[in-house]
């Protein structure tokens, strides 16, 4: 029997199939980007100003979006989904990626990073989904790798995915397990290179940002040909913070943009909590202890926008780079190229800039939405964000 056959069949043995109620909705495409709007950021972007300038690096969604209403926990309402970054498209597989992870805060989940700091490398894809979805994405990134390549060949007999989340219980019946397996192989084998759809889908499809929606947003930054000409992207799936603490191109928006709170009944000192996983991918040639670094300074790119990392959030980042490909190769001493440390700080400002950016990008492309017992979460209002940044001379147009 074909290896693909036998994963299916012993998935559809484990759980049960989709309903009508699940979704594979069609994402957004077109929305207005944050520099479209006008904010200014630094730095100068890729051809995309997204994750897949970087040659080989894909991404897929599978965005869940069905019901209203009261709650009904097995039948929702539904507002979830899934997330794949593949760094080098199926030969991800094959051909590993040297990568490094950093934990800002530790309130939240990212599987498999105790063998990526072990082992200094990505053997896969990186999958972001909602908190109580983690353990069936990572068995169905088992399946799928089995199903596309031969265990003996690959060295799938044994696998640690690498799964994120971030927390969607707001709008979504999280604890009616509407995540399964063929949600993460759609999301695994629609992943796709050009330009990323952005805000409510996907992993993102619930979650919520600075009191505003908020979700996956991308953005990338090409270093000059005298710091290398590297590219770093950079994608986020944006679940933290308080409106008051927002702030876009250094002004205080969030104080000056009045919106409902979708946490109001959460106690002040408590307020600051949720989630944001980040994923930074390079093609400059690092080894792992460097990529640790870079994804350490995500950090900075988050507080930009007015985080402090609260007791209740989960900041979680791995960085990996698309060069040295034949780092992971067996059977020979292999050869490795390595950007100097005094080269390094070019790279550092992009992982800053490009963090931010892509947050504001997923709260510019996220779109109002209302979910269980008629939770309802406004977007951040594109008029009222440039009306604030021009009485601060700050729009780029």
């Amino acid at each position: 029997m074909p290896t693909r056959m036998i994963a299916l069949l012993a998935l559809a043995l484990l759980t049960p199939l989709a309903t009508a109620a699940d979704l594979f909705t069609n994402p957004p495409k077109g929305r207005a980007r944050a520099r479209d709007l006008g904010v200014p950021f630094d730095g100068a972007p890729g051809p995309l100003n997204a994750i897949t300038d970087i040659e080989g690096v894909l991404v897929g969604h599978t965005t869940l979006i069905s019901g209203s209403g009261k709650l009904i926990v097995g039948k929702g309402p539904v507002r979830t989904g899934v997330t794949a970054v593949l760094p080098r498209g199926l030969a991800s597989m094959q051909r590993f990626s040297f990568a490094g992870w950093y934990s800002q805060n530790g309130n939240g989940e990212m599987t498999g990073t105790t063998w990526v700091e072990e082992s200094g490398f990505l053997e896969g894809p990186v999958m972001i989904t909602n908190t109580h979805s983690v353990g069936v994405v990572r068995d169905a990134v088992i399946a799928w790798r089995v199903a596309h390549a031969a265990a003996d060949a690959t060295g799938a007999w044994w696998s640690l995915p690498v799964v994120a989340e971030t927390w969607d219980g707001w709008l979504n019946d999280i604890n009616g397990f509407h995540v399964r397996p063929e949600h993460a192989f759609h999301a695994l084998d629609t992943a796709h290179s050009g330009p990323v759809e952005e805000g409510s889908v996907g992993g993102g499809t619930g979650m919520i940002c600075n009191g505003f929606k908020g979700g996956i947003g991308t953005s990338s930054r090409r270093l000059s040909e005298k710091d290398g000409g590297y590219l770093i992207g950079v994608l986020v799936q944006c679940n933290y913070g308080r409106r008051q603490n927002l702030r876009i191109a250094g002004i205080p928006v969030g104080r000056e943009i009045e919106s409902e709170d979708p946490y109001a009944w959460v106690p002040s000192e408590a307020a600051e909590h949720g989630s944001i996983i980040v994923v930074v991918a390079t093609n400059a040639p690092l080894l792992p202890h460097q990529l640790k670094r870079m994804a350490r300074r995500v950090s900075l790119g988050i507080g930009r926008t007015g985080s402090i990392a609260g007791n209740g959030s989960g900041d979680i980042f791995i960085a990996f780079s698309t060069a040295n490909a034949a780092a992971s190769d067996v059977d020979h001493v292999v050869e490795l190229k390595m950007l100097p440390n005094n080269s390094m700080d070019p790279l550092f400002a992009a992982t800053v800039q490009a963090t931010e950016e892509a947050i504001v990008n997923a709260m510019v492309a996220a779109q109002d939405m209302t979910g269980v017992d008629g939770h309802h979460v406004n977007a951040l209002p594109h008029e009222k964000l440039r009306a604030v940044l021009a009485r601060y001379n700050r729009l780029t147009h």
